[in-house]
């Protein structure tokens, strides 16, 4: 799976030719998430604070995110997307 952010301690993943809708994957200590790109939809578990987080970052990364997916979904290398700051 590759990571494409790294933030606050949250790892961001995508992973290649994943099933829809368009999503990434969240890592952070022992939780794990699964947060799609346009609903922001959260399966998984993750503390409130390190949501906001991810809901923020979700926000401003949105068309990098899915140019991501674009990518991902043919087996293309994908972009780093920045972090949250």
């Amino acid at each position: 799976m590759p990571e494409i952010c790294r933030f606050y301690g949250l790892i961001i993943i995508m992973n290649y030719k994943d099933h829809a809708p368009p999503h990434f994957h969240v890592w952070y200590g022992d939780y794990k998430a699964l947060v799609t790109i346009e609903e922001g939809i959260v399966k998984g578990e993750m503390p409130k604070r390190a949501l906001k987080m991810i809901f923020d970052w979700l926000e401003i990364h949105k068309e990098e995110l899915m140019e991501d997916w674009n990518l991902a979904q043919r087996g293309e290398k994908l972009n780093k997307i920045e972090p949250l700051k």
